[in-house]
């Protein structure tokens, strides 16, 4: 897939490109806002996420698709992206494929097995709409 350059600025990609945590925001049923550091990956027009069908964060998207998050350089704390977005879909992960691969491109330190909550691993799906940058 091909990056949004209109979307993303090109001399931030790189944020999105590497191992880093972004937080993640969502809204609450109540309208309180919730914000998790989260893994994620980057294909050049999706930003996905692994979670699980059972929590909170996933009640919240599933109410309002409306999120946002942030990726602080960590070589450059005043440098960071802000993505605001929508979670397009949310994909069936039974088997914590993408856990495992969230997994491995985070060299995490616990083996090379699926989450106990496999079965209920599912992906967002997240269309970047609007960025903000410094």
């Amino acid at each position: 897939m091909t990056s949004q350059p209109e979307i993303i600025p090109g001399k931030f990609l790189d944020l999105l490109e590497r191992p880093l945590i972004a937080h993640l925001a969502t809204v609450r049923e109540d309208g309180a806002p919730q914000v998790n550091p989260m893994w994620f990956s980057w294909d050049g027009a999706f930003i996905r996420f692994t979670h699980t069908n059972f929590r909170r964060k996933y009640r919240n998207v599933t109410a309002n698709p409306a999120v946002s998050l942030s990726i602080v350089d960590p070589a450059n704390p005043y440098r960071y992206l802000e993505v605001r977005g929508v979670v397009e879909r949310i994909d069936a992960d039974p088997a914590g494929a993408f856990f495992m691969e969230l997994a491995q491109r985070y060299g995490a330190p616990f083996g090379a097995e699926p989450p106990a909550d496999a079965a209920a691993r599912v992906i967002f799906v997240v269309r970047p709409t609007a960025t903000s940058a410094h």
